[in-house]
Order: C-alpha cells, then sequence, then structure tokens
C-alpha cells in the first residue's frame, strides 16, 4: 500500500503535476497572481525550467513554438487581465495552426469573483472560441486531475490549446494530494474498411495528388508517408507553411499549398481526379480562398483524413471521410498495395513545374532574396531550424528554401506577425546544439523583438535576418491593388537592427547587396551569440513575382 501524499499548498501540487507529465520548458512572465506557483516550481527546477519572457505575447509564441518542436504540449503562464490578453495572440496561433499547449492564468482569489475585481475576466468567455477548452480550479486538492484532463484534452484528437485559471485564493491553500500520471495521447485509427475503399479509389485514379498538412505529426508518421508516397510514384504537395513534412528534394514533391501558391499547382488539385489530404483542414489557405475545390462538392473525388471528426464534412462532404491520427493513417499506409505507373508521367510534371517555380528569379535592387533564400537551403544543415513570421517578407523563404527533415520548419498558418524571433528563441534554447534561423520582416520583428533579451539571457543564439524595406509590405501591396497612388498607415521608420542586436550583447550586422550576406551570415554564425543582421530591400519589391510599380499602374489602368 503506498504511502500517503505529503501536505503540499497549491503551486507545489501544480508543479510536481507538470513534472509528472514529462514537462521539462515552460514559458511565460510572472505575476502576484501565480506566486505559489512560481515557489513551486523552484522546487523542481532540475527537471523544469521555467524560461522568463519579456512579453506574454512572445512567451505564447515561444509554447506554440516548442510544441510544433516537439509534439508535446508547450506550457504557458500568464497573469491574470493584461497578462493573459497579451497572451492570447499565441494561443490563436496554436488553434488554428492545431498546436498543443495548456496555458495557466492566475485569476483573482474566488471571494472576489464577479465583482470586476482587480484585473478580473471571465477566461471561460474570452478563451472560450480559442481553446478546446476552459476550465478553473477552484478546489486545491484537484489540481491533479484538472491538469490531467488538460494535457490529455490538449493532446487527443486534434491537438490544440487548453486554459486553466488559477484562483490565488485556491494556489494558496493545502491539500494533500495524489499526482496523476503522465498523459496518454488518444487518436483514432482508419478502419480496414476505409482502406479497402481508399485502395479501390486509388486503382480508379489516373490524376491523385496526395496533400499533407496540419498537426499531430511524428517524425515517424511523417517517415512512413514519405515511404509509401515514393513507392507509390504519387505527387505530393504539403499545406501552408507544412513544408517539412516530406523531404522538398524528392522527385515526388510537387510544392505546397498556401499564399503565393504556384499557379500550376493550383490548377493541378482543380485537374487532380482524386485528392487524398492528410491532416489539412482544408481551410481558406490550403484552399486559395475556396477556389480549389467546390463546396460543398468538390468535382475531385476527396479523401479526407482529420483527427479531429468534427472537421470532416465541416466545408467539403468526401466521398470518403476518414477519422484517424496521423500517426495511425501513415502506419497503415503500408498495407495498401498501389501501382502507380499510370500517373507516373503527372507525379514527373508536377515535380518540374515545381522545380521551375523555385527557380529564383530577379527582383529590384542590389540584394536578391530568391538568392538568399536558396544559398541558406543549400547551405543550413539538415537540422536546421528555420523560422517566420507573417509577411510578404516571408513569400521568397517559403518558395526557394527546401525542407529536408520533419520539424525545422516554423510559422504561423494562422497569418500571425511577430511570430520570427520568439519562435527561433525558443527553438534556441530548446535545442542549444541545432542551427536556429529567424526570417523576419521589419514590422514583423519589432512586434516581438524584445524577446532577444530572453536570448540573451538563457545563452541562446538564434540568427535572425530582418529583411527591411521600410513599411508594412503585405499592406501597402493591398493598398496599391485597391487604392493605387494614396498611401497612408503602411510606412515604417525603423531603428538600426544591427545595433539593436549589439544593445544585448548580440553580433549585428546590415547587407546592403547579395554578395555580402554569405560572409555576414558565417560571420553571426561564428560569433556563437544571438545574431541580427538586416538586409536591406528596395521597396519596389513586393513579391518574388511583381513590383509595386507595376501593382499600381495595372489598378490604375483597371479604374479607368
Amino acid at each position: 500500500m503506498s504511502a500517503a501524499p505529503a501536505l503540499r499548498h497549491g503551486g507545489r501540487i501544480l508543479a510536481d503535476a507538470l513534472a509528472a507529465h514529462g514537462v521539462r520548458l515552460a514559458f511565460g512572465v510572472p505575476g502576484e497572481s501565480f506566486l505559489p506557483v512560481l515557489d513551486g516550481l523552484h522546487d523542481v527546477r532540475e527537471r523544469l525550467r521555467f524560461i522568463i519572457c519579456r512579453q506574454e505575447g512572445g512567451a505564447s509564441y515561444m509554447a506554440d513554438a516548442y510544441a510544433k518542436l516537439t509534439g508535446e504540449p508547450g506550457v504557458l503562464f500568464v497573469t491574470r487581465g493584461p497578462g493573459a490578453t497579451n497572451g492570447s495572440v499565441g494561443v490563436h496561433t496554436a488553434m488554428q495552426d492545431s498546436s498543443p499547449m495548456v496555458i495557466f492564468v492566475g485569476q483573482v482569489g474566488t471571494d472576489m469573483a464577479e465583482r470586476e475585481a482587480f484585473q478580473e475576466i471571465d477566461f471561460r468567455r474570452m478563451y472560450g472560441p480559442l481553446t478546446k477548452w476552459v476550465g478553473q480550479i477552484d478546489r486545491v486538492e484537484r489540481i491533479p486531475e484538472y491538469v490531467s484532463h488538460a494535457f490529455h484534452t490538449a493532446m487527443a484528437g486534434r491537438p490544440g490549446p487548453v486554459l486553466l485559471a488559477l484562483p490565488e485564493d485556491m494556489l494558496y491553500g493545502e491539500a494533500a494530494a495524489r499526482d496523476a500520471p503522465r498523459y496518454r495521447t488518444v487518436r483514432a485509427a482508419p478502419s480496414p474498411g476505409d482502406l479497402e475503399e481508399l485502395e479501390r479509389l486509388l486503382a480508379a485514379a489516373l490524376r491523385p495528388l496526395v496533400v499533407a498538412g496540419g498537426g499531430g505529426w511524428t517524425l515517424e508518421a511523417m517517415a512512413d508517408l514519405g515511404t509509401w508516397v515514393a513507392a507509390a510514384g504519387l505527387p505530393l504537395a504539403c499545406s501552408f507553411r507544412r513544408q517539412d513534412y516530406f523531404d522538398n528534394r524528392r522527385p515526388n514533391y510537387v510544392g505546397d499549398i498556401g499564399i503565393g501558391i504556384n499557379p500550376k499547382l493550383a490548377q493541378r488539385v482543380k485537374d487532380a481526379d482524386l485528392l487524398l489530404v492528410i491532416g489539412a483542414r482544408l481551410g481558406e489557405m490550403t484552399t486559395s480562398g475556396y477556389t480549389l475545390l467546390d463546396v460543398p462538392v468538390p468535382r475531385q473525388t476527396l479523401v479526407h483524413v482529420h483527427a479531429g471528426a468534427e472537421e470532416l464534412g465541416r466545408v467539403y462532404a468526401a466521398r470518403l471521410p476518414v477519422n484517424s491520427g496521423m500517426a495511425q493513417f501513415a502506419a497503415a499506409l503500408k498495407a495498401l498495395r498501389v501501382e502507380g505507373s499510370r500517373w507516373r508521367d503527372w507525379t514527373s510534371a508536377a515535380r518540374a513545374d515545381y522545380e521551375a517555380w523555385t527557380a529564383p528569379r530577379t527582383m529590384p535592387g542590389p540584394v536578391q532574396l530568391g538568392e538568399i533564400a536558396a544559398w541558406l537551403s543549400d547551405t543550413l544543415p539538415e537540422d536546421a531550424i528555420v523560422c517566420n513570421g507573417a509577411g510578404n517578407f516571408a513569400v521568397w523563404l517559403n518558395r526557394h528554401f527546401r525542407y529536408k527533415r520533419g520539424r525545422t520548419q516554423l510559422a504561423p498558418t494562422s497569418g500571425s506577425m511577430g511570430y520570427s524571433v520568439p519562435s527561433a528563441v525558443a527553438a534556441a534554447i530548446a535545442f542549444p546544439q541545432r542551427t536556429v534561423v529567424s526570417w523576419a520582416g521589419d514590422g514583423d520583428f519589432l512586434m516581438n523583438g524584445q524577446e532577444l533579451a530572453t536570448a540573451a539571457q538563457y545563452g541562446a543564439a538564434p540568427i535572425v535576418l530582418v529583411v527591411n524595406n521600410g513599411m508594412y509590405g503585405t499592406i501597402r501591396m493591398h493598398q496599391e491593388r485597391e487604392y493605387p497612388a494614396r498611401i497612408s498607415g503602411s510606412e515604417l521608420q525603423n531603428p538600426d537592427f544591427a545595433a539593436y542586436a549589439r544593445a544585448f550583447g548580440g553580433h549585428g550586422e546590415r547587407v546592403e547587396a547579395t554578395a555580402q550576406f554569405a560572409p555576414a551570415f558565417e560571420r553571426a554564425r561564428a560569433s556563437g551569440t544571438l545574431a541580427v543582421i538586416e538586409v536591406r530591400i528596395d521597396p519596389e519589391a513586393i513579391t518574388p513575382n511583381t513590383t509595386l510599380s507595376a501593382l499600381r499602374a495595372a489598378s490604375l489602368d483597371r479604374k479607368r
């Protein structure tokens, strides 16, 4: 018979619960509303590090990035009120990106609830649409139960964020509570009937296309899918910002489906007679605004595999909807008999389109971003982690960088700005032996550039590339399309980004010509510290395909 558990305060019970669930890193900004938790974390500091961040938005992006890199729930601590509202940006990203996350938010004491006490928010109402579940722990002895529920929910089915509110007086309370065991991941698997029908549909296909995306993938699942797709000779595309799911060098990788899609790939999606979509939600980005597939019944024969049963049939009525986890489905594919000679030409043509599309194109000015992205692709180690935020600057990276291994791409499918720096900091802290590169825009960088202080504090050494064109480029692009020559609200006056890095004790340089980049990058890598390379580009270079002047001229012609 096991001994009775010791009496512990709520903060220590919670810290022990996190350690029991295998949490190694937690990110956050301290708050007086959860002081007992900080005290409890002190006792488990050899097993669980609390990473002190500079703003809750940056901390929440770090937790999301950690989840993407490890497949384990990212853990976030924020205080009530302002802390919770600041942190919501990364929680929204985790929800749209299907990243498992467990968020702990300090809350006013139960004796003050419903009075609009200092910094009080009803977190069930605020966070309900942004999470899979919101709970509040009102009794100290139930902490292990609630935490176990949170971790299981975050990981089950379609992964996502879960939030627990922590009333202050509850955390100070004491109880002799028993710890719960580590969570187990629960996901569905395809039935034999699903696999038989898929085999029949593949046997009848002439122009099939596999699309891999979404969350919940393991490295094993990526490898299993890659082996099967290669053996079957099937063309495979990855969904928006999931390009690392499949080695881009393989002859049957045909590109990514998202913002800035190759028009030939978009047409290929429309022309396919069978779409096998594994994991992707088929949302706005993956369907080019719901135009690549007809709603609600696609012209293509659609097989839609997703871990969340609620996602199947949400927009599109699939011929074969399959509720399954990615690892379970990819493992089951091994038994499928597929003869791919019929679509050999279809696959090779799709690959040729991809290779032509990803060849760097000349852009205005002395800096060629396509060449820089291609150089990084050819030069970085295969396990390098490449991060980007949101903005037109990211299109060059997405188009010209070839990902070789799983869990090497960190980017928000939610299109949320400010992600590039904190995700790189989290990656460099979690995997200090790997090269970490952040590809940021000037507007994107300064939304969370303060997290370079976090990198400095923990000795992390991400290399941040700041693509500086002096504007919010995506907004300016849309302005020129809709209101040509009437620029408002998109201009930026920027600091000296290289000096900013040096202010944190890091390495800083500026690049104003393509030939300067490789030596600057090697110096940054050799510095062994955090580094920022400011890459100044011509503002005319708004996308790899066009310029601001061309957009303006086309728009003015259209309005005449």
